[in-house]
């Protein structure tokens, strides 16, 4: 399903040739070598060069996993908003969401499995998308889940009778697949790929006294040609004494018949900075994050932070949740009964508080809806005894 790509962080090594005694043989001081092709979109990969390697797609991961894990989720079933609220040792409930959330958008699959006492329910764990895929029989039909960790199998089969299951999938849409879903990491791999790639070259500027590559010519006027020894030599003292940040403005000491010639690129030709600024900026655009929530300068899509942010919230996180409360609540009623209901409550998010008070104003100030009404435009449940995450 995926396409397998390269670390972008470990350039390829270019294979250097000696010209012949009849040849030229300029010395060239190379300040970025050949980059990798391809990013890969297997979830390890995404991890590694996503995840760990790209700050802004890190920080998109990070901001949408806490921001969701933070939405309290309110439900009509006492025992059901214990399982919510209970983590297993070492782990709080809070932080069972932010990995099911973090999978999410690092794999485009997401699993939770109810720990079980006795018959029902008693908390979730979050399991990563890579340690699971789809069972099948002998006919190719979907038989339910299996996840292989540590050499140990498990099978989470789904029962007839009741229709229960200790594991729901929630997925991203992927019109490519109706099994495993979508990442927004996976589709920003290019972006992530070039983001990477401009660091790297930044980097290797540096190391390489800022400067732009160069030859080091040699052409006497008697016609005579260096020797190998000789090559190896100003090869040698180039890279050891003239590269790096600690030679940066170094004078370089030439013999006779040696000539620097800079190698200069356009700074238009050349600009990693605006390029690596797009690629954030697409990055941002695929998960859903306003750039300006992350500081990347340029984007004046939003008037200030404020607007920026609730448009994160409203666009991006209440459908994140909102989606997730719905699959909960089918997945958990085989449980604890059809008429079991689980939503975010919105009235307890800081982010949306003002948001809410112009709602709850307009509201009460309404003479020609009941109460009944009100509750449910404000998207309440018109029972009591609600339990909260």
């Amino acid at each position: 399903m995926f396409k397998s790509f390269r670390r972008s962080g470990d350039p390829l090594a270019v294979p250097e040739s000696k010209a012949g005694p009849s040849q030229s043989r300029p010395l060239i001081a190379h300040q970025l070598r050949a980059a990798n092709a391809g990013t890969a979109r297997d979830y390890g990969a995404l991890c590694r060069e996503g995840f760990a390697r790209n700050p802004v797609a890190h920080r998109c991961v990070r901001l949408i996993a806490e921001s969701a894990a933070s939405v309290p989720l309110r439900t009509s079933d006492a025992d059901m908003a214990r399982v919510l609220n209970r983590g297993l040792p070492g782990m709080s409930a809070v932080e069972t969401f932010e990995a099911f959330y973090g999978y999410l958008q690092v794999g485009g699959n997401a699993f939770f499995e109810a720990v079980l006492g006795a018959d029902d329910p008693i908390a979730l764990i979050a399991h990563r998308p890579d340690t699971l895929k789809m069972g099948t029989d002998a006919q190719g039909r979907a038989t339910g889940w299996e996840q292989v960790r540590d050499g140990i199998t498990r099978r989470f089969p789904r029962d007839a009778a009741t229709g229960r299951c200790v594991l729901h999938h929630m997925r991203l849409f992927n019109p490519a697949d109706e099994c495993h879903g979508l990442s927004p990491l996976a589709a920003a791999a290019s972006a992530v790929e070039l983001h990477n790639r401009g660091g790297v070259w930044a980097k290797a500027l540096l190391d390489n006294s800022a400067r732009p590559s160069g030859a080091l010519i040699h052409a006497p006027k008697s016609g005579e040609r260096l020797t190998d020894d000789q090559f190896e030599r100003l090869k040698q003292e180039l890279e050891s004494n003239f590269s790096g940040p600690a030679a940066a403005g170094r004078p370089m000491v030439l013999e006779g018949g040696l000539d620097w010639k800079t190698l200069a690129l356009s700074p238009s030709d050349m600009d990693f900075t605006e390029l690596r600024r797009e690629a954030a900026r697409d990055i941002a655009l695929a998960f859903g994050v306003p750039p300006m929530l992350l500081g990347i300068p340029g984007d004046n899509t939003y008037a200030n932070y404020r607007e920026a942010n609730q448009a994160f919230w409203r666009q991006t996180i209440i459908p994140l949740v909102s989606k997730t409360a719905t699959g909960l609540q089918g997945w958990l009623s085989a449980f604890f009964g059809d008429d079991l209901t689980i939503a975010p409550d919105l009235d307890r998010v800081p982010a949306l508080a003002e948001e809410r008070a112009v709602l709850w104003k307009r509201l009460s100030e309404a003479t020609f809806v009941t109460e009944a009404e009100a509750r449910e435009i404000a998207g309440l449940e018109t029972g009591s005894g609600e339990g909260v995450r």
